[in-house]
């Protein structure tokens, strides 16, 4: 297999090469916005230059970046398109323990804002195809072409990122198969259990929620006051539930789970859920709801993000207005649930907008043979973790490509406890030397499996 031809002294020397690099695209700031990831694109194009990968540096928009490269194969089935982002969430610097940009390893982590997500990813992208890149040069090919793609804006929906690429160069990323960020690879008590692999994802929709009401003087109160009928609203809208809308994928997820989660409770309410039997269903879903990250995945999600209104203190405005973030099933019609939520605000004098919408992907497969190829790159790793399909709650690029006709599969390949998961758009953010080893060999051998690489033996 494609580790196989790594000697362990080969592979120490790949795993310190991938920590010099994650170290130095930290240290390279690409906080979206504005993003400048225009540094971050010419590091890479510049390292796949020097080890003769075909390299394209574009930039979409001054300051930004993309950079698409190609392995050549023998071209008997369609390319492999590994993808990761460039940009990053913005930082409190005040509340890190170390430099967010300084790319410092302590007690064998290396901190700092996109270590996880998503340059940490970039780099085993990196390596897995630099090491396709010599072994071609040996002559060892690949059935498929290998796309290394690195884009930028994925922090803000994707405009100067995939959008630009597939309208401008959509040509040079033409895949059957993608590897993408948005599954897991979880830890707990010590022990990797699973690993999550994103087949679909919610869609985003951002409705503004606007009550109206007579202005006025704030000394002479009135009923139809609008701050306070937004609030109504509000109120309302927090109260309600969406029903349960469960599908292949999330019934998958909570059913293996149940087999291997360590919490007996939740491996019962996990089973419940996958079962089939409303009854259970019902009863396995108030019990996993007591945890957020699954609550999230079993229905609709509504929060309530931004609120505006009013010019001065002693002036009652005629508008109040409220930004929900609604995430829904795929398939789901954001008209369906707009209807629900007027319905359960009952006041003809609040309106629902919607402001921007996400792309509305269809899945891809579970039960694809690239699904078997990355479970059985896990289990060669990691014997005895599952793998199990996942609804990502959160939005990535995986969507894009979906809905262009690329299967794409979510793995973040780090192995990660729900503290470290939790520093991602947090602070420490940090990502151990252990798991991006685990991160680089989980890619490579994703890769050989999908592109039937010829084993060492062969």
């Amino acid at each position: 297999m494609f580790l196989s031809r790594l000697s362990d002294s080969d592979r120490e020397s790949v795993l310190w090469d991938a920590v010099q690099d994650l170290q130095a695209l930290i240290r390279l700031e690409s906080v979206n916005p504005p993003g400048n990831e225009l540094g971050v694109a010419r590091y890479l194009h510049d390292k796949l230059l020097r080890h003769r990968v075909e390299s394209q540096l574009f930039e979409p928009a001054p300051g930004r970046g993309a950079v698409v490269a190609r392995v050549r194969g023998r071209g008997t089935k369609r390319p492999l398109l590994l993808m990761a982002h460039m940009d990053v969430v913005g930082v409190e610097k005040d509340k890190w323990r170390y430099q967010p940009f300084g790319g410092e390893i302590v007690d064998g982590f290396i901190y700092g804002r996109g270590s996880i997500d998503d340059k940490g990813m970039l780099v085993t992208n990196l390596h897995a195809t630099l090491q396709m890149q010599a072994l071609t040069e040996a002559g060892v090919l690949p059935e498929r072409d290998l796309i290394f793609l690195a884009t930028s804006d994925e922090e803000a929906g994707g405009d100067w990122g995939i959008d630009w690429v597939m309208a401008n160069h959509g040509e040079l990323i033409d895949a059957e198969l993608a590897l993408n960020e948005g599954g897991r690879v979880r830890v707990i008590d010590g022990r990797t259990v699973y690993a999550a692999v994103q087949c679909a994802e919610k869609v985003p929709h951002n409705v503004v929620v606007t009550a109206r009401g007579p202005g006025g003087h704030a000394a002479v109160p009135h009923d139809g006051n609008a701050v306070t009928r937004l609030v109504r609203a509000l109120v309302r809208i927090a109260d309600h539930r969406e029903a349960l809308a469960l599908f292949d994928v999330t019934r998958g997820f909570f059913g293996q789970l149940s087999a291997v989660w360590p919490d007996a409770s939740l491996r019962e309410a996990m089973a419940d859920v996958a079962s089939g039997d409303p009854a259970r269903e019902a009863r396995g879903a108030s019990q996993l709801e007591m945890v957020p990250s699954f609550g999230a995945v079993l229905r609709n999600g509504i929060s309530p993000t931004l609120i505006s209104g009013g010019i001065r203190s002693n002036v009652i405005p005629t508008e109040a207005a409220a930004t929900l973030n609604i995430r829904l099933m795929p398939g789901e019609p954001v008209e369906g649930i707009l209807g629900r939520l007027r319905a359960v605000v009952d006041d003809e004098n609040v309106e629902f907008r919607v402001k921007s919408s996400g792309l509305d992907a269809p899945a891809s497969s579970p039960s694809a043979p690239m699904f078997q190829s990355i479970r059985e790159a896990v289990t060669a790793l990691a014997p005895d973790a599952i793998t199990v399909p996942y609804l990502s709650t959160g939005a990535t690029d995986s969507a894009t490509l979906r809905a262009a006709g690329i299967a794409c599969y979510g793995v973040l390949p780090f192995p990660l406890t729900q503290d470290d998961e939790d520093r991602m758009h947090g602070h420490d953010e940090r990502l151990s030397v252990d798991a991006l080893g685990f991160g680089l060999w989980l890619t490579m051998g994703i890769v050989q499996r999908v592109t039937h690489l010829p084993s060492a033996s062969e």
